[in-house]
């Protein structure tokens, strides 16, 4: 018989520059955090699943760090979503009754790499090209395609950051920690319009880990006092769209993942009490209230105008700071998001915390390849 899935330790390192230490180093650190808060040891653990972008083996490197016990080890990489994706794994391994208690990790060290995501070069498609496969790029195109459809403008874009550079000034383990008045995400230099380096997320070194646990091993243990219910948890690919080959469609994806969680958690829309989504560029974070069904189709820049997203409004999203100001370890993201999450339905978020959060969604997607929605709930 199935049981559901419990996170019982779950950390996150400040995001940042690590220049001495490498992505085993920095996993290990999160790792033994997330088995250190769950009480128990690597020992202790009967599988782990790591990811990382531009690291093979992570999981066996990470391990040599803490402990090297023999268990089955699943290296993971899926864009921005390898993190989540790994808790996905640990979530069905659990639930298929295999086993009751496993480790999931991700890891990335992306400073000095300059900018991700850039064009590759080669001939010009023969279908056809538009604009750059840089990501600002194609972030910034699609921002203009919300705009035109929504009459969103290139100041509520702005905003966006403002909102989420204000939030990390409360978030000690956000790289940036910064207040961006208006005027100044504006005339920041611009990367790809109408995308300004302030509407950016941040390359940063990061990791981030959690255990998760049957519900069994939760009460074994007596640790469902501070233990998060993953209740609903979707993963989905990118359906072929005749647009593709020529303007990448950065909405379908999280639709489909977000409907899939939704019908699993039995939970509506109207029930989040706050969201950490992907605003890897300020002008996505609009489409994304729509796409994680946070209000009506072309209500997403209302939503934002009217202060409903910010703290203290009736749904905050990124009160950590969000990719814009924690920054972006790509395998790290996922599970940051959670981390983040797990804080408040504790409510130890502190000057952040959102008032009597019961349920959260975290959201992550990989350009072209996936999107991960999860939904919590405090046990």
């Amino acid at each position: 018989m199935s049981q559901d899935v419990y996170i019982t330790g779950i950390e996150m390192l400040k995001f940042g520059r690590y220049p001495d230490r490498g992505p085993p180093q920095l996993g290990a650190e999160a790792a033994l955090g997330a088995l250190d808060e769950a009480g128990i040891a690597i020992a202790d653990i009967q599988a782990m699943y790591a990811g990382s972008v531009f690291q093979s083996m992570i999981g066996q490197r990470i391990l040599q760090q803490i402990g090297q016990t023999g268990i089955q080890v699943v290296n993971i990489t899926n864009a921005c979503a390898t993190g989540a994706a790994c808790v996905r794994e640990g979530w069905i391994a659990i639930r298929s009754g295999e086993y009751d208690t496993v480790l999931c990790v991700g890891v990335e060290q992306t400073t000095g790499m300059g900018l991700l995501g850039g064009a590759k070069t080669g001939p010009i498609p023969t279908d056809g090209l538009l604009g750059s496969a840089t990501m600002p790029s194609v972030f910034g195109e699609a921002g203009i395609e919300y705009a035109a459809k929504t009459g969103a403008t290139i100041e509520d874009f702005a905003q966006v950051a403002v909102k989420n550079h204000h939030h990390s000034t409360m978030n000690p383990k956000a790289y940036l920690q910064k207040e961006t008045p208006l005027d100044v995400v504006l005339n920041a230099e611009v990367i790809a319009w109408p995308v300004t380096k302030l509407m950016c997320s941040v390359n940063v070194d990061g990791a981030a880990a959690c255990v998760l646990m049957s519900e069994r091993k939760v009460k074994e243990l007596g640790l469902m006092g501070q233990a998060i219910r993953i209740r609903g948890t979707a993963l989905a690919s990118d359906p072929w769209q005749e647009r593709d080959p020529t303007m990448p469609d950065v909405n379908t994806v999280t639709r489909l993942a977000a409907d899939k969680a939704y019908a699993m958690s039995g939970v509506e829309p109207g029930d989040i009490d706050l969201c950490e989504l992907h605003d890897c560029f300020a002008p996505i974070e609009l489409p994304h209230y729509e796409n994680l069904r946070l209000c009506e189709d072309g209500a997403g820049v209302e939503l934002l105008r009217s202060g409903a997203t910010e703290l203290g409004g009736r749904i905050p999203v990124n009160v950590s700071g969000g990719l814009l100001s924690k920054g972006h370890p790509i395998a790290a993201t996922g599970i940051a998001n959670l981390y983040e999450l797990s804080l408040h339905l504790r409510g130890k978020a502190g000057d952040r915390q959102v008032a009597g959060a019961k349920i959260g969604m975290a959201h992550v997607v990989g350009l072209g390849t996936c999107s991960a929605v999860h939904i919590l709930e405090k046990a």
